[in-house]
């Protein structure tokens, strides 16, 4: 148990720093509040109106969304199988095969149904 003191000491620490600068800031920050620093902000682009609510994202957004996930946690499951490929030979390339192809399958579905497209 001794070896995690100094993690739970560092841990405890970070935890007070994080906690103390937000209460610090809303105690002793400016309280100027306008109509500029209220509104949304948007890149320097005055904000599009948005209706009471906060409006309806498109499901297109969150499908994008989800195919990045999992590409990229492909991509993430990959790297160590390459690290390691040396080392595990003729059944590490058949599980390389095994976990790209259902992935593959996956992409050439979303590519043929236009979920790739941008309109």
């Amino acid at each position: 148990m001794e070896l995690y003191t100094p993690v739970l000491a560092l841990f405890i620490l970070a935890a007070l720093f994080a906690g103390g600068s937000v209460v610090m800031s809303s105690q002793i920050g400016p309280k100027r509040y306008n109509r500029a620093k209220l509104d949304s902000y948007e890149c320097g682009i005055e904000p599009t109106p948005q209706p009471v609510g906060g409006g309806k994202f498109p499901v297109r957004y969150y499908i994008t969304a989800m195919l990045f996930i999992v590409f990229d946690i492909e991509i993430v499951f990959l790297y160590p199988l390459a690290v390691a490929y040396d080392q595990m030979a003729w059944f590490g390339l058949i599980e390389m095969v095994l976990f790209i192809v259902p992935v593959f399958v996956a992409y050439v579905y979303v590519w043929r149904r236009g979920g790739l497209d941008w309109d």
